[in-house]
This record gives structure tokens, C-alpha cells and sequence, in this order.
């Protein structure tokens, strides 16, 4: 068994790719759970290419791409054998003439069956053995982006709650008035609701 790379952290597409490039002969599983692979006959379904944009809760906007790569298994099993790695090449090869992938964004694995609610995992270690390529995967994870930034999750350095606006700045809260019902309109038996 060679380990040929172990992430610590979120893969970039070009790296997945190329080492994918460099064992076209191999057969590609994915592992998802210990001793868990899915079955040989998957398909690889779809490959999105996803932005997002989210401001977290210091308020600071982080944005990064996501490719996803999307699993399936039939219910016939079709296949002994895992997919080459060059079979899974050729569907990217397709998918890149219709959309070009960034070489930066961050890869997924989108996968579940009966036995696993699905859910996207990162390429955690790529492992050759033999005739096969395996792609064991990790769980994708929440995280605090303001600790990452060296602020404490709620807090910023100087104490001040990150999760409201700062002194001075808050807005004033809009007030709903009921205007045009009358004081029995929902009262109880009234038929309103």
C-alpha cells in the first residue's frame, strides 16, 4: 500500500485531479466509513462547481469555490469492478469542455446510500494498492471563521460581542403596528384563525 497524499485540510481541485491523472489504470473506489467502499457499480452522476458567499458571525464576508463530485449507486449492481481512474478522467475531460473547473476550489464527494444519509466529505488520504486507487474520505466539519481570524468565537479581542453590530451602530428595530383589525377580531371563537 502507497499512501500517495494525506490532507490535513480541503484538497484543491487541481491537486485531486492531478493525482488522478498520474494512476489512469487503477481502479477508483471511495471508502466512506471505516471498512465501508461504495459499491463498484457507482456512477459518477454530476460535477458542480459551486461559489459561495456567506458573512459569518464577526461580521467579515468570506467567499471560496467548491467542486463537488457526486456519487451514486444503482439499485442493480452492475459491476464487479470499480471504474477505472480513466474512465472517471474522460467524465471530467467532458464536464471541463462545458464548464471550466477552478484549480482552487476546494474538492467534495457527495455520496449516501440506503446505509448512509448522503452528505459531501473531503478526499482525505489517496491510497494506491495493486490495481486500485482509493479515495478514503472525511467528514466535512463546521467551524468559528472569527477564531480562525485569531478572535474568540462571540467575542472580539477587546470584549465586544461579534455577533451584534458595534456600539453606536445599531439600527433602530422596526415597530409593527396592527392597523384596520378590530380589538375581537382573533379573539377566541371569533373564526379568525
Amino acid at each position: 500500500m502507497k499512501t500517495l497524499m494525506t490532507t490535513s485540510g480541503p484538497m484543491t481541485w487541481q491537486a485531486f485531479k492531478n493525482t488522478l491523472i498520474q494512476n489512469p489504470d487503477k481502479f477508483l473506489q471511495f471508502q466512506y466509513a471505516e471498512g465501508e467502499f461504495v459499491h463498484p457499480s457507482f456512477h459518477i452522476t454530476e460535477i458542480k462547481q459551486a461559489p459561495i458567499v456567506s458573512v459569518d458571525c464577526g461580521g467579515q464576508m468570506n467567499s471560496w469555490t467548491e467542486v463537488i463530485v457526486q456519487l451514486w449507486e444503482p439499485q442493480a449492481k452492475e459491476a464487479d469492478h470499480p471504474m477505472k481512474v480513466s474512465k472517471a478522467l474522460s467524465i471530467i475531460n467532458l464536464v471541463e469542455k462545458s464548464l471550466p473547473l477552478n484549480p482552487v476550489a476546494t474538492v467534495k464527494i457527495e455520496f449516501g446510500n440506503s446505509k448512509f444519509d448522503t452528505r459531501q466529505m473531503y478526499p482525505g488520504e489517496l491510497i494506491t494498492e495493486g490495481d486500485s486507487f482509493t479515495v478514503s474520505l472525511t467528514p466535512d466539519y463546521t467551524q468559528c471563521k472569527a477564531l480562525s481570524r485569531s478572535q474568540s468565537c462571540g467575542t472580539t479581542n477587546s470584549g465586544d460581542v461579534c455577533c451584534v453590530p458595534a456600539a453606536g451602530k445599531e439600527t433602530a428595530k422596526p415597530v409593527l403596528e396592527l392597523v384596520g383589525a378590530e380589538a375581537s377580531a382573533c379573539a377566541p371563537g371569533s373564526g379568525c384563525c
